[in-house]
């Protein structure tokens, strides 16, 4: 497979690969996220580097503690993997469609 491809080709282009990586990281770290859990009773929105921006409550839950919980922690879990499926989904998009991340 590499045996046409000179060592300084295959260097050139694995930076470029680190390059285009660099970049979509940076992206996805400005892209913000937004979840509803509950019927939109809770709304949190991350960043693509995980950090929570924002945290809407709708005030009928600030008197059920428990069920506060539950929807923030399932917002905060959604949001996080929003953010994961994302970078994913960048990943496969810069190997052009190709899954580094299965197994042969």
């Amino acid at each position: 497979m590499f045996d046409k491809m000179n060592l300084g080709e295959m260097g050139k282009i694995f930076e470029g690969l680190q390059e285009q990586a660099q970049k979509l990281q940076t992206e996805i770290a400005a892209r913000e996220y937004t979840v509803k859990t509950g019927g939109g009773m809770v709304k949190v929105t991350i960043c693509g580097s995980g950090e929570v921006i924002d945290v809407d409550i709708a005030d009928t839950l600030l008197e059920d503690k428990s069920s506060l919980q539950i929807l923030l922690i399932a917002a905060f879990n959604d949001a996080n993997k929003m953010v994961e499926d994302a970078k994913k989904q960048s990943a496969l998009n810069l190997f052009g469609g190709m899954n580094p991340f299965s197994q042969r």
